[in-house]
């Protein structure tokens, strides 16, 4: 049973059911009228000026018959609603798994099932947001094999290294990645804004000695620092050095602190670059606690306790979330052979779109075979 009550100053609505109670603005309602008055019927794109209602707009009269709910506004506006959607108004996210080295996930998928099959793409796009990474196999054996898939979710981000570049060891490198040293776990590119949301990696040789990767899972780091030490992680919340690249023909910078949270206070994203940080000359105290949480962070990301470590194989591909996964690897020789990967970025906003999207297919979907 629900019950819809407008309070006594009509400025508020409340619904309630046995599951949820949600109190609502008279304004907030008003705005998002599902009428062809107010918002436009194929984009739902608002068609009035919500910044010219009155700020004491008010519910004059509510009337609701299962599902629908009848609103009368004081500006005159009549409002047909739907309860569920306004219970529904702001669905949650699915929940992201955070894991450590001894429970990290594993989901594969074929190459060749997510460029065809929706189902096969949706699942791989559900879990790279709910864990951080997939493995893809079965990856075509070119420059450009990744590409197909690239191109069922968004464009392929370019940089100025192009679009999809090699990443292998060669003479006079642009970049640390170009040589056999090993890496230490960091986020890609935070000097760009906006920073790339997901790094693709694929394999074409790995019979290097050496030169596995590793992964380590940055929320899962922020939440053991926050429990473990409250005051490095407030540190690094808060303080926020620079990240600068440099070459010949190119200067890029920006900044944020190492971790970054959201509007409810939960970390979002994660940067860690050792090679191109460069914190501001900040008060020495600020800075000797600055120092003090990024070691403790660092410690973390580089312990066994969070650091996954695999070796990807010709033919196979790695997604990561920048916003969230540390990467790295050990260093490697070529004296056992060669190791060529290619990499490239898709944006998160792309992505996050075509997972949505095929979401809402297959929810109607469903509702149709209910039906």
């Amino acid at each position: 049973m629900t019950q819809v009550t407008v309070e006594p100053n009509h400025r508020r609505l409340r619904i309630e059911n046995e599951a949820k109670s949600l109190e609502l603005s008279a304004l907030w309602l008003r705005e998002r009228s599902p009428d062809e008055a107010t918002l436009d019927a194929y984009t739902g794109q608002r068609l009035i000026e919500a910044a010219e209602l009155p700020l004491t707009l008010a519910i004059d009269a509510a009337d609701s018959q299962g599902d629908a709910l009848s609103l009368r506004f004081s500006d005159g506006h009549q409002g047909q609603f739907s309860i569920a959607a306004l219970l529904d108004e702001a669905p949650a996210e699915a929940p992201r798994r955070l894991w450590s080295a001894s429970d990290a996930p594993r989901f594969d998928v074929d190459f060749k099932q997510a460029c065809a099959d929706d189902a096969a793409l949706l699942a791989m796009l559900e879990a790279l947001h709910r864990d951080g990474f997939v493995v893809v196999s079965n990856v075509p054996a070119r420059e450009d094999g990744m590409q197909a898939l690239i191109d069922r979710i968004g464009p392929l981000r370019r940089t100025n290294w192009g679009g999809i570049a090699d990443v292998k060891s060669v003479a006079n490198a642009y970049d640390l990645t170009m040589t056999q040293r090993g890496l230490e776990p960091h986020t890609d590119n935070p000097y760009r804004d906006p920073i790339p949301g997901y790094i693709w990696l694929h394999c074409l040789t790995n019979a290097a000695d050496g030169g596995d990767s590793t992964l380590a899972d940055g929320f899962k780091a922020a939440e053991l620092l926050r429990a473990r030490d409250p005051d490095a992680y407030a540190c690094l919340t808060r303080v926020t050095p620079r990240f600068r690249y440099q070459d010949a023909d190119t200067h890029l910078e920006s900044e944020g602190p190492l971790i970054e949270l959201d509007s409810a206070g939960e970390p979002v994203r994660v940067r860690y670059s050792n090679r191109t940080e460069d914190i501001p000359a900040l008060a020495p105290d600020e800075l000797d606690a600055y120092y003090a949480a990024r070691q403790a962070f660092y410690r973390l990301i580089t312990g066994e306790e969070l650091t996954h470590h695999l070796k990807l194989g010709a033919g196979q591909m790695i997604i990561m979330d920048n916003y969230r996964l540390l990467h790295g690897r050990s260093a490697f020789q070529l004296a056992g052979g060669v190791r060529h990967m290619r990499q490239g970025y898709v944006d998160r906003d792309s992505t996050a779109s075509r997972r949505r999207v095929l979401q809402k297919q297959r929810a109607h979907q469903s509702a149709g075979e209910i039906a």
